[in-house]
């Protein structure tokens, strides 16, 4: 599993531990304009409302800005009136001929001619930003939208004396219908263990505290057997490849992992014998040097080994650990089967309802949020690399287009979801309270190893405070529907 299938969300199977040699095995104010067309982005579900920033990037305000999604996109024009303007140029330079302090001159005596020249590009700023965000934020407030993102400024016009004119679009969530949501269901499986499953639980507990001792009577190797084998190898047609090697290597006789050829030669040898075997590997063979070859292999067998399953009683008990008895074990067992089987199901069948929501009541979403979702797609795996030991130049050589685009159908999909359990959470009247943000906190700060005042602080400041509240808010909604769920 490359470092990349991680990212792009592929599963990851369990690492197993190796016992023989892989050669062996199986392979606002003003007007405003609407644009809508059809199209296919999607929300995170978060209350997305930002400051505005409506200062352009660069001279073309629109080059380089994210592609917005049309259907979710209103666009904005505000002019304000010459005096107004003149007004807030006059308020910010006097401001600026008080305190600013430019050599040759003294504190307050510097001539308004130079503070306008020398911070030309600051008073600008202090001028837009005094005079658009709270008649941007009414004017949005009056179109009955809540903008999601930053807004994208694609015209302004600002200097003293004029009017001061500026267009720019922002997204939105669009207004949707979800009535019959309730009615809305999947199956929902039972959660109870079975017998049977329990039986497959304890027999593969017992199976991972087997042991592979040395057969001690004069015979012959038999399936399920396990043998020690030196071997040494050599690819036919391939006078230069390097000799395939072993020493004290565990084979397993009719093993599911072991090379049907390996255990046709050792079935039926006896310690010491040394064997010929001719393995023809198939093309399709997890080890590229050797998938379609033929190699030769000179065997001994060092010792023959047989696999032995502990007894399942007291002892075995309490050598898995704190528990008193066999029947204790028995009961433990149980609960946990019975809790990992609950949220499994429960998880399952919450993905399941969740699509069938989506499903139900198609609307659009605005792309900025879903390139939010794929970013915090992206950190997650990052930090999970990071784990694994991936440093960051590594970390740089990665394919970040490929990995944003095959995150994206899932980033829509969990967009999708957290608009609806918004929505749903709204009509069902359902609130986090302190004490539940609280608790949340108390369990993220033993996680990160933090007090509880630093971690809600920091959370603070970031705006991680509303996130979890919001997360918080989904997974009650979520419980709530899949408790609704008809047996």
């Amino acid at each position: 599993m490359s470092s990349t299938d991680t990212l792009a969300g592929n599963p990851q199977p369990d690492a197993a531990e190796a016992t023989h040699d892989t050669s062996l095995e199986h392979g606002h104010e003003g007007h405003t304009h609407e644009h809508g067309h059809e199209h296919d982005h999607e929300h995170d579900g978060h209350d997305h409302q930002h400051a505005p920033d409506l200062h352009p990037t660069d001279e073309s305000p629109s080059a380089g800005a994210p592609i917005l999604n049309p259907d979710c996109t209103r666009e904005l024009v505000l002019d304000i009136p010459a005096e107004e303007v003149s007004k807030a140029y006059g308020n910010v330079v006097r401001n600026y001929l008080k305190h600013a302090k430019i050599p040759g001159f003294r504190a307050g005596k510097v001539p308004e001619t130079v503070i306008r020249r020398r911070y030309a590009t600051e008073i600008r700023k202090e001028v837009i930003d005094g005079l658009l965000p709270e008649r941007f934020n009414k004017a949005v407030r009056d179109l009955g939208v809540a903008p999601v993102g930053q807004p994208q400024v694609t015209e302004l016009t600002v200097e003293d004396g004029a009017p001061l004119h500026v267009k720019a679009v922002f997204e939105f969530v669009p207004a949707f219908s979800i009535e019959g949501y309730q009615s809305v269901t999947v199956e929902k499986p039972p959660v109870e263990i079975t017998e049977e499953e329990f039986r497959l639980e304890l027999a593969e507990l017992r199976e991972s505290r087997a042991t592979i001792e040395p057969v001690e009577e004069d015979r012959a190797l038999a399936d399920g057997d396990w043998a020690q084998i030196t071997y040494k190898g050599q690819i036919e047609g391939d006078a230069d490849a390097a000799p395939i090697a072993g020493e004290d290597t565990l084979v397993e006789i009719g093993g599911k992992d072991t090379v049907e050829a390996f255990s046709t030669v050792l079935r039926g040898a006896r310690l010491g014998q040394e064997l010929k075997a001719e393995v023809i590997y198939p093309a399709e063979y997890a080890d590229a040097k050797l998938a379609g070859k033929t190699v030769a292999y000179d065997v001994e067998v060092k010792a023959i080994k047989k696999r032995t399953l502990p007894e399942l009683d007291d002892d075995f008990a309490k050598e898995l650990g704190a528990y008193e008895s066999f029947a204790d074990l028995e009961t433990r067992v149980r609960e946990h089967m019975a809790n990992r089987k609950r949220r499994s199901v429960e998880g399952e069948t919450k993905g399941r309802l969740f699509a069938a929501l989506t499903e139900r009541y198609p609307f659009a979403v605005p792309e900025s949020l879903v390139q939010e979702q794929i970013d915090a797609r992206l950190e997650r795996g990052l930090r999970a690399l990071a784990a694994q030991g991936m440093n960051t130049e590594q970390m740089r050589k990665l394919d970040f287009a490929r990995l944003r685009a095959a995150q994206r159908s899932s980033a829509i999909a969990e967009v999708k979801t957290n608009i609806l359990l918004d929505r749903i959470a709204s009509e069902e009247n359902i609130a986090v309270s302190d004490e539940e943000l609280d608790n949340a906190l108390q369990l993220a700060a033993l996680q990160s190893r933090e007090p509880v005042d630093t971690l809600k602080g920091r959370l603070t400041e970031d705006g991680g405070l509303v996130r979890i509240r919001e997360q918080l808010r989904h997974e009650k909604t979520a419980s709530l529907l899949y408790e609704r769920l008809p047996a």
